[in-house]
């Protein structure tokens, strides 16, 4: 036995000794990797890599935590996120708060590297495919130009990379680019990404030509605007007038009209794309049922509003992502759902009437049915007290709510041939996970699936994110139009958007058309994070995002000679009233501070490049 051993020791030696100097047995390939040259001499691993680049959008808007509660839209409604870190104005650079990973600072520089490299290897591409280089390079131009639109709509002036680092380079610092500069950068890369993908990428989720344009218009938008204006935002802000770097942040040279008139151009050539928009060519407002179809269709993506959406992130069930959660996320827990983002009163009270006319607490037959004859849009953004859903969970016996009413109050019920007090299933008393329920009394419809087959919180949906959607341009060219003193132009456009919602015209001029539009831009664009970004260019930011949260309390009591014993809504049956409230300051105590129109550059980033300087605040 030990012999054979010894011969089989032996032999394991020998192959050993003569395959240790064979150069194929020592230089083999890693199974799990591809080498740099491989990678840019094969044109499918190639755009494999700028696929990739795309990953640095995340799941858009869609996740548990959304940027509208960081907004007069929405409250978070669990604790320990750092969302109030940043709506009670306590952000710094060791602690910023909870800041979504799609827009944090070395996210974006990453990505940025990634879409540099690219470009740098399809400039001498390695395999025969001008057309799919072209693409390519379309996509990593656009996908560069995105994330530096991030990185200064959030922090301001910020480095320009445009090459990759190499290593033994004398130094790897980089002082910040002015506004001006980064602006013109990011306008410029939108441009050629239009060029380049002129006529390609018709495939939703890709960058394309619209994309690009839509892009280079929301750039030129911001520019034009009172924060980026060196002026205006020295006159409105003490922490912007007194900051050593202004041209970090604003612009001073040139003609502000000027800008405008840029805005107003790069908005229109998006407009003048074919194929895009939907209903947008009403000559009269559509019905109150029709304008919430057509709203719906917009947030979901389908039914024609799909022509919406320039640049979306999509999900699919086979493919189960956060993004594709909404349902679970936000819905009520009355359906064993979370309650995570949930509107505030100040939202709702934005809404018209039907008429156009404002909604007013102190009219008493507006106060008493606060939720009838609202803005069409309304029915399809919200769920409030009696909105019909879907079939509750097995655990809300069909007997708590046999017509699948949303409920969000207390009410009068007879039990035992006495009153007692039952509290709605979809409130934080409710028999049905009481600590997912809303504080505010209101729960956010938009982006939800209303297709009773889709159990939220078991299942995926398919709902896209739109980053940028074709009636952004619109209202980017109306705004456009009304600071230049174009109102008879910016209304044509605004009443296109309206009567698709089934709104009247509006007849304004002047800074009332300004506030008009204004309104109608939050409402329509609600919960797409545009008012994070629009309350601070408009430097409305301290009246507005500064507001103390509140939400509604709902009490249902019987009118006389009523009996019901389960709850459904009713007004034959009950008298409700409606009280409006502050959000308990223990819970979220929002407040304003000028240092938050742009968001400190993190600690770690500061050590990291010495030659960056802080934004004013902090």
């Amino acid at each position: 036995m030990n012999k054979i051993k010894n011969i089989c020791f032996a032999a394991l030696i020998g192959s050993l000794v003569a395959t240790g100097c064979s150069d194929d047995f020592v230089n083999t390939q890693p199974l799990d990797q591809i080498s740099e040259t491989a990678v840019w001499a094969d044109a499918g691993l190639t755009e494999a890599f700028v696929s990739e680049i795309y990953a640095g959008v995340g799941n858009g808007g869609l996740d548990e935590q959304m940027q509208a509660s960081l907004t007069d839209e929405t409250i978070f409604t669990h604790p320990g996120r750092n969302i109030t870190t940043i709506t009670e104005s306590r952000s710094n650079p060791a602690d910023p708060g909870w800041i979504n990973g799609p827009i944090q600072y070395g996210n974006l520089y990453l990505r940025i590297r990634a879409a540099n490299l690219a470009l740098e290897n399809l400039q001498t591409p390695k395999f025969n495919d001008p057309t799919l280089v072209d693409r390519l390079k379309g996509e990593a131009l656009f996908l560069r130009a995105y994330y530096y639109h991030q990185l200064v709509r959030n922090y301001g002036g910020v480095p320009i990379v445009d090459r990759v680092y190499k290593l033994g380079e004398e130094t790897y610092m980089a002082p910040r680019n002015t506004m001006q500069e980064c602006i013109n950068f990011i306008v410029k890369d939108a441009e050629e990404a239009a060029k380049l993908l002129e006529g390609k990428n018709l495939v939703p989720g890709r960058a394309s030509k619209a994309a690009a344009l839509a892009l280079k218009s929301r750039m030129l938008l911001y520019a034009a605007s009172d924060l980026y204006d060196a002026a205006t935002a020295k006159a409105k802000s003490s922490a912007m007038a007194s900051y050593a770097k202004p041209e970090l942040l604003t612009i001073s040279a040139g003609s502000r009209n000027e800008r405008w008139q840029k805005a107003k151009d790069a908005a229109k050539a998006v407009l003048d794309l074919p194929g895009y928009g939907y209903q947008l060519d009403l000559t009269a407002p559509a019905t109150k049922e029709q304008g919430t179809t057509n709203y719906m269709n917009v947030a979901l993506a389908r039914g024609g509003g799909e022509r919406e959406l320039l640049f979306a992130r999509y999900f699919i069930n086979s493919k189960q992502e956060n993004g594709g959660r909404q349902g679970l996320y936000n819905g009520p827990n009355g359906y064993n759902n979370w309650a995570g983002n949930t509107p505030i009163q100040h939202l709702i009270d934005d809404y018209e009437m039907m008429d156009g006319t404002k909604f007013n607490w102190s009219n008493s037959q507006q106060a008493s049915a606060p939720y009838e004859n609202r803005d069409p849009r309304f029915y399809s953004t919200f769920l409030v007290e009696g909105s019909p859903w879907k079939v509750r969970p097995s655990n809300a016996a069909k007997a708590l709510d046999p017509l699948n009413q949303i409920q969000t109050g207390s009410y009068e019920v007879i039990r035992g041939g006495k009153k007692e007090i039952h509290f709605g299933l979809d409130t934080r008393k409710s028999s049905i996970e009481d600590w997912n329920g809303s504080y505010t009394g209101y729960y956010m419809r938009k982006f939800t699936d209303p297709n009773p087959a889709i159990v939220d919180q078991n299942t995926w949906q398919q709902v896209p994110w739109p980053f940028f959607r074709y009636t952004e341009a619109l209202l980017n060219y109306v705004e456009a139009c009304i600071e230049l003193g174009q109102d008879a132009e910016a209304k044509t456009w605004l009443n296109k958007v309206r009567f698709r919602a089934g709104m009247p015209a509006v007849t304004e001029t002047g800074d009332a058309l300004r506030q008009r539009y204004r309104n109608e831009r939050r409402v329509e664009m609600v919960f797409e994070e545009q008012r994070f970004y629009d309350a601070r260019r408009w430097m409305i930011a301290p009246t507005t995002l500064g507001r103390k949260a509140n939400g509604i309390t709902i009490f249902g009591a019987l009118k006389p000679g009523k009996e019901v014993t389960t709850y459904k809504f009713d007004p034959t049956s009950y008298n409700y009233t409606y009280t409006v409230f502050e959000i308990d300051p223990g819970k979220e105590n929002r407040s304003w501070n000028d240092k938050m129109y742009f968001l400190p550059i993190h600690r770690d980033e500061m050590n990291r490049n010495t030659d960056l300087v802080q934004n004013p605040g902090y």
